[in-house]
């Protein structure tokens, strides 16, 4: 096989994973917290030497670098629960998991039998100083203020650890809208938390759509090239034993 084939084949394999991350996308619209990702590419430039282009007079050897995630905010969805919370700025709830610290913008918790804050998952919601909040049995009328104090019936019980990172597209995801992280966090000085809400996936349906649509275009631009090489090196061939 030709360099030219060899260089349209690394271009598949790039639309293949692209097309795995849009549908990854897709699956976790609904997710809470979930933040769309995207892929990075390096295309490297090199003549074609056949007249049949799919790029116009250049062919591009395409590496798959890496994927991030799009921090942007997803939209806030109000629910009346009080231990639902957004982050309406920057910043990641800190979870306790039995592999370390995890960081979410999911704010969907609750109180498990032992009157422990937790995360959707299970893992114990960590308070400033790394502690996990605990209620009382006799705590009601919770309340969760703009800096992230909770507070009930018989006083402030913590307040909230909110994690933020010196570059947030260095997280790795490890499922749904759970993070963790090689870089160390910061603690958030002036978190924005919402009481009663909590934050939608920003995905956008319509756009991971269209580019899903602009993918599989260009696989199927990508085989009819390859087909058309291996067509014009069978009548290269034919012709060469011909000439023999």
């Amino acid at each position: 096989m030709e360099t030219t084939s060899y260089i349209v084949l690394s271009r598949e394999s790039g639309l293949r994973r692209e097309m795995s991350v849009i549908a990854h996308n897709l699956a976790n619209m609904n997710t809470h917290g979930f933040k769309a990702e995207r892929m990075m590419h390096v295309d490297h430039h090199v003549r074609s030497k056949s007249s049949d282009s799919m790029l116009g007079s250049k062919h591009a050897y395409v590496r798959d670098v890496a994927s991030y995630h799009v921090p942007e905010e997803g939209p806030l969805q109000e629910t009346g629960n009080p231990l639902d919370v957004a982050l309406h700025s920057g910043g990641y709830f800190v979870i306790d998991t039995d592999a370390g610290p995890r960081y979410t913008r999911n704010g969907h918790f609750r109180l498990d039998d032992t009157g422990q804050l937790v995360a959707s998952n299970g893992a114990p919601v960590m308070g400033q100083g790394g502690q996990p909040i605990v209620f009382a049995p006799d705590d009601s009328e919770i309340r969760i203020s703009q800096d992230g104090t909770i507070s009930t019936n018989n006083g402030d019980v913590a307040k909230l650890q909110v994690a933020t990172f010196a570059n947030p597209h260095k997280l790795e995801r490890e499922t749904g809208s759970t993070y963790t992280s090689k870089e160390p966090p910061e603690e958030t000085a002036n978190p924005m938390v919402i009481q009663g809400m909590i934050e939608g996936s920003n995905v956008n349906p319509i756009l991971e759509m269209v580019r899903m649509i602009d993918v599989s275009r260009a696989y199927q631009s990508a085989q009819k090239f390859i087909q058309r090489e291996d067509e014009r090196i069978k009548k290269l061939g034919s012709a060469l034993v011909g000439q023999a």
